[in-house]
C-alpha cells in the first residue's frame, strides 16, 4: 500500500496550529553584517601597521641623533667649553679651559709620566766631565752653531751648591740647550710633514690619522690647517732658556729639583707640586714631570696653544710670512701674561737674554743622530 507524501507546507501548518512560529532567516542580511565587521577590522589593522612603519623610522632617527649628541658631549671638550660660556663666570671659565687644555692638549706629554721611573740622576761633576769628554762647550757652539746631542734627564742636585754664578749658569745652559733644540727639531719635522701632506692631491689613511692627531694635540677645531700651521712652530732657543732660568733660578728651585719643572706650568688635574705658602682652598699645583725633556715639550705646547699667547703666535707667523728670522727680543713682548708681574716679567726675560748672549744659540743646530735630522741642518 503506497504511503502518501507529506509536504513541507502541511508540516508548517500543523506546527502553526500547535502554537509554533516558524520564520525563514534572511541569510543575505547575515552575510552583509558579517562582511561589514570584517572590513572594519581589516581597515583598523591596516592603519595600525601603516602607523608603525611611519613612526618607527622617526623614532630610530631621533635615537641615533640623541646618541650622537651624547658621544660628542663626552669627547669634544672644546664644544663643552663654548656651550657653557654664558653660564660661567670668568674664574670658572679660566679653570675649565685650563683643565680642557691639560687633558686633551698635554695628553701625549702626560703619558710620559706613566712610564717606568728608571732614570739616573747624575752628579754635577759627572755631567761636567761628560761635557768635557765629548768636547761640548758653549764657546764652540757660539762659533760653529753645532750642539752635541747629549740628553740629561734630571738636573743635578749639586747645581745649587755651585757658588760661582757664572759656572752654574754655564752648566744649566749646557743641560737645557740640547733639549730645547731637540723639541724645536720635532716641531720642524712635523711642519715639514704637514706641508708635504697639504701639497698632495691624495693622502694615505695613515697621513690622515696623523694630521687628525696633530689637530687634537694643538687644540685646533674644525680641521683648520691655517691655525695648525700658526700654532705648530718653534720657540726661539733664547726665549726658552731665559724663561727656564727665570722660573727655576738657574736650576735651583724646588719645582725643578723635585719635579723637573723648568717653566713653572700649573696643573689642575695632573700630578703636581703645591707651592709653598699656597692657600688650602687653591686647587692648582705646579706640573711635575718624569724627565726634563717632557717639561720642555709641555712648555712648547703651552706657548703654541694657550689663548694668553695668541699675540705671540700671531707675531711669529708674521715674521715667517715676511721671511725673517724669529726675533726673540721682539717676541718676548707678547709674554707679559706668563707671569703676574706682566711687563716687568718681560723686561727681566730680555735682560737675561742680553746679559748671557742667549741669542747666539737661536740658530744653533743639534748634531744629527739620524738621517731624518740631517735634512734640518
Amino acid at each position: 500500500m503506497k504511503k502518501d507524501k507529506i509536504s513541507f507546507i502541511e508540516i508548517k501548518k500543523y506546527l502553526k496550529d500547535k502554537g509554533f512560529i516558524l520564520s525563514k532567516k534572511k541569510r543575505s542580511n547575515y552575510f552583509k553584517s558579517d562582511s561589514l565587521n570584517v572590513l572594519s577590522r581589516t581597515f583598523l589593522s591596516s592603519m595600525i601597521i601603516i602607523s608603525i612603519f611611519y613612526i618607527f623610522p622617526i623614532f630610530v632617527d631621533f635615537k641615533d641623533k640623541r646618541s650622537a649628541n651624547f658621544k660628542e658631549y663626552q669627547n669634544d671638550s672644546k664644544n663643552i667649553f663654548e656651550n657653557t660660556l654664558e653660564n660661567k663666570n670668568p674664574s670658572e671659565l679660566a679653570k675649565l679651559e685650563d683643565e680642557s687644555i691639560e687633558k686633551y692638549i698635554f695628553e701625549d706629554v702626560l703619558e710620559i709620566n706613566d712610564l717606568p721611573n728608571d732614570y739616573i740622576r747624575l752628579s754635577a761633576s759627572t755631567i761636567e766631565q761628560l761635557f768635557k769628554d765629548t768636547n761640548y762647550n758653549l764657546d764652540d757652539v757660539r762659533k760653529t752653531k753645532l750642539v752635541k746631542p747629549i740628553s740629561i734627564s734630571l738636573l743635578p742636585q749639586e747645581i745649587k751648591k755651585i757658588e760661582n754664578t757664572k759656572m752654574r749658569k754655564k752648566l744649566f745652559i749646557q743641560i737645557i740647550l740640547p733639549l730645547v733644540i731637540k723639541e724645536n727639531n720635532n716641531i720642524r719635522l712635523d711642519r715639514k710633514k704637514i706641508f708635504s701632506i697639504i701639497n698632495k692631491s691624495n693622502n694615505k689613511i695613515l697621513e690622515k690619522k696623523w694630521i687628525k692627531k696633530k689637530f687634537k694635540q694643538y687644540g685646533v677645531q674644525k680641521s683648520d690647517l691655517s691655525t695648525l700651521k700658526v700654532r705648530m712652530d718653534e720657540v726661539p732657543v733664547s726665549i726658552a732658556i731665559a724663561q727656564a732660568a727665570k722660573e727655576t733660578g738657574w736650576g735651583v728651585s724646588r719645582f725643578a729639583q723635585e719635579g723637573n719643572a723648568l717653566f713653572g706650568q700649573w696643573t689642575w688635574s695632573g700630578e703636581g707640586i703645591k707651592p709653598a705658602g699656597a692657600e688650602d682652598n687653591t686647587s692648582h699645583k705646579v706640573m711635575r714631570f718624569k724627565v726634563l725633556q717632557a717639561s720642555v715639550k709641555a712648555y712648547h705646547r703651552n706657548l703654541n696653544t694657550h689663548s694668553s699667547y695668541r699675540e705671540f703666535r700671531r707675531s711669529r707667523a708674521q715674521l715667517r710670512d715676511e721671511g725673517k728670522a724669529l726675533d726673540s727680543l721682539m717676541l718676548t713682548e707678547y709674554l707679559d701674561k706668563y707671569a703676574e708681574t706682566g711687563k716687568e716679567y718681560v723686561k727681566i726675560l730680555q735682560q737675561i737674554i742680553k746679559q748671557n748672549q742667549l741669542t747666539d744659540f737661536d740658530d744653533a743646530k743639534l748634531l744629527p743622530t739620524s738621517i731624518e735630522l740631517e735634512s734640518l741642518i
